[in-house]
């Protein structure tokens, strides 16, 4: 015990600026979007994930803790096809559940046998899902909650949050149980690239993965993480929001609603307009698949994503975020400024619209183009005039573009296009 502190007393002063390395926040805010993955074994009861226990009576607690583990076995689990999801949606990391709450950990640890590897599927889930989006080229990250409700009820305390007790820094024994699951998470899966701290009081975690790597981008424990809501105007530095696709992190088999593709397309927008990262969660079903209504939303947005996906890496909010509905993000080394027209889905296929732009001015080096269209080809429309154009007015700059397309098969597009303009100039 005398050495754990030694050991936290040299990492807090290790990473006393209690911030991501500079270079490696910039390379996190060039993301833009990530997947979250909330899945533990009690996504066979369909309950929130981890937070049934809170209170519980010492029966449910028992079953929960010594039976529910005997029925895990995700025989449909392929993390190869939740990866190729990500990388078509566009998403650019991955951020997976190590271990929540409960205290179980989806991982092969030495320190609990309340674990993934003690279950019918009897596997390190956790390594199978870094090997499958590093695979795909995505950035992997590990959630990890520094409170541990196993413990607590291990110590035969009541389980429950905002208590003292509840907290590693005033629980030896929490506190150690949780520097030796950090030191196997961020040594035995190769580099991870970085971590999500739930819970009140994360700075023993945070500190010792800094310690164990500093290159670790550590979001929610060193940055604002809102959640489940996007704040009015840009914050200063990295930032990341993370919602859920329905009102449930985890996989909620009836009573659920969900976003819409359209919401989660607007969502991201305003999310990167903002300077944000948007974390978007999927909650896995126990047999190991992605629901249906969840991937058939995500598809939406891979489909906005792969013809605009250009206006949302590798950008910053420009001098102003918006116009009234018109959205704006601005890539600075390529000069480049994306304009978000606004789509209700009664922007025809082949119609023209103009719009001006009061907060940008055209350069003799400007251009228009509309992503993922080349401007010259309308389909079965041989003479028809789709090229995009732009004139500077007193009122501001023109722009005039065409929706041509086609993207589906009734032209019934109903997202927002966006304009990109280059070598532009502020107003």
């Amino acid at each position: 015990m005398h050495h754990l502190h030694e050991v936290e007393a040299e990492a807090a002063e290790a990473a006393s600026s209690e911030r991501n390395l500079p270079e490696r926040e910039e390379w996190f805010q060039n993301l833009g979007l990530g997947m979250f993955i909330h899945w533990s074994m009690d996504s066979q009861l369909g309950s929130v994930i981890s937070h049934s226990l809170v209170g519980a009576s010492e029966d449910y607690a028992q079953r929960f803790f010594n039976e529910l583990p005997k029925t895990f076995e995700p025989q449909h689990f392929d993390p190869k096809c939740w990866a190729r999801l990500a990388r078509i949606a566009g998403m650019r990391y991955v951020m997976f559940t190590t271990k929540h709450h409960s205290g179980f950990c989806m991982f092969d640890t030495k320190t609990t046998g309340f674990n993934v590897m003690n279950t019918p599927y009897g596997r390190d889930i956790t390594r199978e899902i870094v090997d499958a989006f590093r695979a795909e080229g995505l950035a992997v990250g590990f959630y990890f909650s520094p409170e541990d409700f196993w413990i607590l009820h291990q110590q035969g305390r009541d389980i429950a949050r905002r208590r003292d007790y509840a907290w590693p820094p005033n629980n030896p024994e929490l506190r150690e149980h949780n520097a030796a699951q950090i030191r196997e998470l961020f040594t035995n899966y190769g580099k991870i690239d970085l971590a999500f701290l739930d819970g009140f009081r994360n700075e023993c975690e945070r500190d010792l993965i800094w310690e164990l790597d500093p290159e670790v981008v550590i979001t929610r424990g060193a940055m604002e993480t809102p959640e489940q809501h996007t704040p009015d105007q840009p914050m200063p530095g990295p930032w990341e929001s993370c919602y859920t696709l329905g009102t449930q992190w985890h996989f909620k088999p009836t009573n659920e609603d969900y976003k819409s593709g359209r919401q989660l397309i607007r969502m991201l927008i305003e999310i990167r307009a903002k300077g944000g990262n948007f974390l978007l969660n999927v909650g896995p079903t126990p047999d190991g698949e992605i629901p249906f209504e969840q991937e058939r939303r995500i598809r939406e947005l891979a489909l906005w994503m792969f013809v605009n996906s250009e206006a949302v890496y590798q950008v910053r909010p420009w001098h102003v975020i918006r116009e009234g509905d018109i959205w704006f993000t601005e890539a600075r080394e390529a000069k480049s400024l994306y304009v978000f027209l606004p789509n209700e889905g009664d922007w025809k296929r082949g119609e023209r619209r103009e719009f001006v732009l009061k907060s940008v001015g055209a350069t003799e080096h400007t251009t228009v183009e509309v992503l993922g269209h080349g401007g010259r080809v309308l389909e079965y429309h041989p003479d028809a005039d789709v090229i995009p154009r732009f004139e500077q007015t007193g009122a501001g700059l023109q722009i005039s573009v065409v929706r041509a397309q086609r993207l589906y098969n009734d032209s019934r597009w109903p997202n927002p296009i966006v304009v990109k303009l280059t070598q532009v100039v502020n107003i």
